[in-house]
């Protein structure tokens, strides 16, 4: 019987041909699983695809299990992970030094970083990971930050205030392009036929106590305008420290949500974790799938049109709202 492939399956195979990395390769796969016409005809061609798809899992697996020994692997914790980048001595580790408990090197010279370093950041009531990357500029460098920069919740790109941080910017974009990661707001010329990761981006234009670097802050305004947020601070000296936590949060775009039982008092230590624009069906979810299927309302304090409000599944929730779920 013949197989009577569709375009949309030899474009996909096409991709996978000229597919490079282990990921890539898997996704295309998997299209060609999901567009395929399944009849008696493609059994052994299917039964095919399947077998490369787990042989590249096979592969994945052991690229990180190298990327962990070699400290390039981090487990994300607490609210979300930010991943910290820039060019060499920009401050990185001078910014996670000042806003965690972690210890990292700190030096004028360059490339003190050589591995990831983890630590986690208070805001208010929840703990934010930030993870301190070396400098981006050496290509094994990029092959090995990859899968944690796929993975982070939000990149936060440092920047030097008292050198020219356009160009460094510029740089960044470029360096991470290549790791196959470009903002939200990334517009491509031509469609890509490699996997590109979307990641919501910060500035931090750091060393603002240096000579020229309000200057060089309103050139770097001009060029993140409508594009990025930015943070401007001074992680030697503590200017405009105290802000960044919350800057950070909001370049997260999550919301914090706590929850009461009828009769009981919220409990606001331990927020349950959502992306912003998530509605009480999806808050329940979090929470456990059940509550979801059982819930018939929930009464919400906060973005109600009034305090204890009956609302929906569909009600949209903000950060800070209080929720009781009634099944």
């Amino acid at each position: 019987m013949p197989a009577n492939l569709t375009p949309q399956y030899h474009s996909a195979e096409k991709r996978y041909r000229d597919a490079k990395e282990v990921d890539e390769k898997i996704a295309a796969l998997q299209e060609m699983m999901a567009v395929m016409p399944r009849h008696k005809g493609t059994d052994h061609l299917y039964a095919g695809l399947r077998a490369k798809v787990a042989k590249l899992g096979q592969e994945s697996e052991r690229k990180l299990a190298t990327a962990r020994r070699a400290g390039f692997y981090i487990r994300s914790e607490g609210a979300g992970q930010v991943v910290l980048v820039g060019p060499a001595n920009v401050g990185k580790s001078q910014v996670l030094a000042m806003l965690t408990s972690a210890s990292p090197e700190v030096a004028m010279y360059s490339y003190t970083t050589r591995t990831l370093l983890p630590g986690m950041m208070t805001f208010e009531n929840i703990k934010i990971q930030l993870v301190d990357t070396p400098p981006l500029g050496h290509r094994d460098v990029r092959i090995l930050l990859s899968s944690v920069l796929h993975g982070a919740d939000v990149i936060a790109i440092v920047l030097d205030l008292g050198e020219d941080p356009v160009a460094q910017l510029d740089w960044t974009l470029t360096q991470l392009e290549e790791c196959r990661v470009v903002p939200t707001s990334y517009d491509p010329q031509e469609k890509s036929e490699t996997v590109i990761y979307r990641k919501k981006m910060l500035v931090i234009g750091n060393k603002l106590d240096l000579p020229g670097a309000s200057r060089h802050l309103r050139d770097l305004e001009k060029r993140c305008d409508g594009l990025f947020q930015i943070a401007k601070v001074s992680a030697t000296e503590g200017d405009e420290l105290e802000w960044l936590p919350s800057e950070i949060f909001q370049s997260m775009d999550i919301i914090r949500v706590h929850t009461k039982a009828p009769g009981q008092k919220p409990d606001r230590s331990d927020p349950v974790i959502l992306t912003k624009g998530s509605n009480v069906g999806q808050a329940a979810t979090a929470i456990h799938k059940d509550i979801r299927k059982s819930l018939r309302y929930a009464v919400v304090w906060g973005s109600g049109k009034f305090e204890a409000q009956t609302v929906s599944k569909e009600h949209i929730l903000q950060d800070g709202d209080i929720v009781e779920f009634h099944l």
